[in-house]
């Protein structure tokens, strides 16, 4: 039996990618993507078939894409615009879409995934979030005055109360660069922000997250877990690509 995986915020950089490792494992996954767009579903894929065309703030949407699956990725996320361009020496201001703040999009929109996947009774759902939720004042949360962080939070304790099996991976800053080349670190409230090991960057290929994603699906002992995740550099002395995710996932705990 292949697992049957929604991934929702399907056609963004890393959903794109989540969707695509998925694919790549036909033997263990039969996977559908989730967007706004049917447009950017056939610019970024090439198809839409396998696609469900809808919006996360309209639950009605997501009964269909979630019928019969057994497992839920979440990768919507509020995304900021600047306002305009800057005058010189002057920092951009940031704003949202309208009806796009963060809490229709990573609060409510992410309640509406959680019901809708219950209701469905889809068995585990996997959220990926951001690292910096554990600090009211993170410069994140001042975009827009979106409290980005802070909705995210809220919905990832949400997810926790649900009962459903979770995963929750706080990802570090995203960098578009190749994956499967670094060795991984995972830790919980921010440590790693505030401690960086060895004064190493936050940082994490958006590649090695999405691997993170399908390991977490495989893996036990990714089940009920929540961290955050960061990646040394490439050329790290002493480093061992991380391959072992069953013991990665070990070093995780339960709770926000």
């Amino acid at each position: 039996m292949t697992l049957q995986v929604l991934v929702t915020g399907a056609t963004g950089r890393t959903g794109s990618l989540v969707v695509q490792k998925l694919q790549q494992r036909p033997e263990q996954f039969s996977v559908r993507g989730f967007a706004r767009s049917g447009d950017k579903i056939e610019q970024v894929f090439g198809s839409t078939d396998g696609f469900y065309v809808g919006d996360i703030r309209d639950r009605t949407t997501l009964d269909a894409a979630l019928s019969g699956c057994q497992a839920l990725v979440i990768l919507t996320s509020a995304v900021p615009q600047m306002k305009g361009m800057p005058q010189p020496g002057q920092r951009p201001e940031f704003t949202f879409a309208p009806g796009e703040m963060p809490e229709a999009i990573d609060y409510q929109g992410q309640i509406n995934q959680i019901e809708a996947a219950k209701a469905a009774g889809v068995r585990h759902v996997v959220l990926v979030g951001s690292m910096g939720g554990t600090n009211e004042n993170h410069p994140l949360n001042s975009l827009g005055d979106g409290k980005i962080l802070i909705w995210k939070r809220k919905a990832e304790q949400y997810l926790i109360d649900s009962g459903i099996d979770y995963t929750i991976i706080r990802a570090g800053g995203l960098l578009d660069k190749p994956g499967g080349q670094r060795e991984l670190l995972v830790g919980k409230d921010d440590k790693l922000l505030a401690n960086p090991p060895e004064g190493i960057p936050t940082s994490i290929p958006r590649a090695d997250v999405a691997e993170v994603v399908v390991q977490a699906l495989l893996e036990p002992n990714a089940r009920n877990k929540a961290f955050d995740v960061i990646s040394k550099p490439e050329d790290a002395p002493g480093a061992i690509i991380t391959q072992d995710f069953a013991s990665l996932f070990a070093q995780t705990t339960p709770g926000l």
